[in-house]
Order: structure tokens, then sequence, then C-alpha cells
């Protein structure tokens, strides 16, 4: 079990309450310590496309309804580690950091269309979104199921039950398709698939008995157990580990520059200072790569 770093009352209460998805136009300025420690890069900085040099402010997108990788203080300000480790790249870019907030499914489509310049907000990268946008590599992350304490629930004999996810997402997307589709095949009753806009509202609906499962990433789900007071539990272990990546506009020059900012925050130890002080150092890696789902 990975330790975890304790947050305050108020984001511990998130989890539990229903909350809408929010999709937020303005972007959010934010600032973090991590970032506030780390220097510019000029190996990165010279990478930088010159528009977004000029500006100076680089435009994230985010769903800040994932914790503990992002979601929102009580002001309203996208936090989590992985937002410290945005804040991280832009530091090492000569960047201040803009969020933009938004539902998940519209981050990529507002990438395509130029409103942002990057996305950060767990995005496995797979085959498919590599269509779309690139990924700048940094982390690998499992997928854990969690159900009510003392249920025994078996990912991978989960015919017939209902199961909470946070819709577009790889655990909606694709794991789930895939194992409802073994059921039917098989002559079994069919997985009832929960869709929901924020990961906190996929966690609410098994502790109230709304679904008998939820599955997520192996971070988030762990995060959501220790938040729940007891009412949860991990069903079975982690697995179909795969690399979260920043995306970024298809062959834009930005896709170097982020990966040569987050490569000098590995090699100066600011990245794994985030990683452990967030309680997920598991997933880290030592080499920042592009596009792992094709080239790796």
């Amino acid at each position: 079990m990975r330790a975890r770093y304790i947050v305050p009352a108020f984001a511990a209460a998130a989890v539990l309450l229903l909350t809408g998805c929010v999709d937020n136009s303005t972007p959010a300025a934010t600032t973090t310590d991590a970032a506030a420690t780390i220097d510019a890069d000029a190996t990165a900085v010279a990478l930088l496309p010159a528009s977004i040099k000029s500006a100076g402010v680089l435009i994230i997108g985010t769903d800040a309804a994932y914790p503990p990788n992002e979601f929102k203080d009580e002001s309203g300000a996208p936090i989590g580690w992985g937002i410290e480790l945005s804040d991280g790249i832009a530091a090492k870019l000569g960047l201040t950091t803009k969020y933009q907030i938004a539902s998940f499914d519209n981050i990529i489509p507002s990438i395509t269309g130029g409103t942002v310049d990057i996305g950060e907000s767990s995005f496995t990268d797979n085959l498919e979104r590599e269509k779309q946008v690139d990924f700048v590599n940094y982390y690998n992350a499992g997928i854990l199921w969690a159900s009510p304490t003392g249920t025994t629930v078996d990912p991978d004999n989960a015919c017939g039950l209902t199961v909470a996810v946070q819709s577009g997402t790889v655990e909606y997307t694709d794991e789930l398709p895939a194992k409802n589709d073994a059921c039917l095949a098989a002559g079994k009753e069919k997985i009832e698939v929960l869709p929901y806009g924020s990961q906190d509202e996929a966690t609410n609906a098994v502790i109230l008995g709304k679904a008998a499962a939820l599955s997520a990433d192996s971070p988030v789900t762990l995060y959501a157990i220790s938040k729940a007071d007891g009412k949860l539990e991990p069903a079975g272990e982690s697995f179909d580990t795969a690399p979260y990546g920043i995306t970024v506009n298809k062959g834009s020059d930005l896709t170097k520059a982020v990966q040569a900012a987050l490569q000098s925050m590995v090699d100066d130890g600011s990245y794994g200072k985030i990683l452990d002080k967030w309680g997920v150092t598991d997933g880290g890696i030592d080499t920042i790569t592009i596009n792992a789902a094709s080239n790796g």
C-alpha cells in the first residue's frame, strides 16, 4: 500500500459530495510552492515555439475532478501532483501558467482547436488518442477497482455487476467495454456501466450503493479509498499498467520543449520530490518519452 499525502478537510469532503462537472471557460492562474523553487532550463526554453515564448504564458487544460492527480482547492483553483508537475514544466520553460478547467472530454478538442497549449489531466497514452495529439509521457499508472468494504468483487469476473466510472477515461472507453464484450460472448449478463462527469461522482455512487464497484487509475482509486472513512476497499490488485502523457497538438514544436522541461525536472530531482510529496512515487519514470503507445 502506498503512503498518501494528507490534504485539508475541504479536499477530502470533495470526494464524498455529489458535484456537477464544472466547465470553466476563463483560465485560472495558479502558483505552487514546487514551481517557485524550479529554475528555467535554457535547452528547454530554446525549443519553445516563438508565439508561446513571446506570450510568456502556458495555457493548460485540465479536468480538476480526479484527486489526487488534479482537483480543486477551497477557492476553486486546481491542485494535485499533476498540477504541480505542470507548474514545474512552465517554470522550466520560463513561463507562467493559466489553467482552463473543463470536462475531460473537451480537453483534446481544445488542444486541436488551439484554445489551450497542453492538456494535463491523467491522460492515458493510447493509439487512438495519438491520432489526434502527441503525448509527452511522464508516469505509469495501472487500473484498480474499489468496492464497498466487506464485499467481494473480482474485476475479472464482473458480469452482471454495475460499475461506476468517469466518462472519457480509458476505463470507460476501453477496459469496461472489453470486459462487457467478454461477458456477452460467454452468454453471461452484461456489465452495467454508470458513467459520471467526475471521479467524485463515480466514487460517491459506490458509497451510496448505486454501483457494486468503481474502476479508475490506481493512484486515484487509492486516494478515494483513503478519503472514504473506511467505506471502500481495493477490489483485487492493479493491472494494465500504461503511461500517462501531457497532451500537445500533433506535430507541434512544443512537444519537444515539454519533453526537455520534464526531463530536466527528473534530472534535478524536482520531479521526484513532487511525486514523493503526494505518495505516488511507484509510477515514476527516469526517462521522459514521446508517444509511448506507438514507440514503446
